[in-house]
């Protein structure tokens, strides 16, 4: 080994004999899952409609025969917008719980009109028996 004879390296490639290879940026990531938007209005308007048409229903009976199935059929079509959205919109618990009420809020006030018809048609007799109305 001596110094005045370095050995010789490999044959290294020349430097402009290879390309560089071309730079790829790093893939990028997914984007964040989106916050919910919030509620449907659909399933806050059935709740809405179901609370007012139960509060109108047990003293006259009537609106709650009509605010019923309006309160279950916007939770209805709340509940399948919400399960369409993939997790986008939320308010599912207020979705089924407008078409729960809407339905008991129709059986309340159908009971409760059925009792203002008893009540109006047994005054009446009472009225035309006794020979008030002659």
């Amino acid at each position: 080994m001596s110094a005045a004879s370095p050995e010789p390296m490999a044959s290294a490639p020349a430097p402009s004999a290879t390309a560089p290879a071309p730079y790829y940026p790093p893939p990028a990531y997914p984007p964040p899952p989106s916050q919910s938007a919030g509620s449907d209005p659909k399933a806050a308007a059935s709740v809405v409609f179901a609370i007012l048409g139960l509060i109108f229903a047990l003293p006259l009976g009537l609106p709650g025969m009509i605010a019923g199935p309006i309160a279950y059929f916007l939770g209805k079509g709340a509940r399948t917008r919400i399960l369409e959205s993939g997790g986008t919109i939320g308010g599912m618990g207020l979705a089924n719980t407008g078409r729960i009420l809407g339905i008991v809020t129709t059986a309340i006030g159908a009971v409760v009109t059925l009792l203002w018809l008893i009540v109006i048609f047994l005054a009446l007799n009472d009225f035309l028996g006794t020979g008030g109305g002659e």
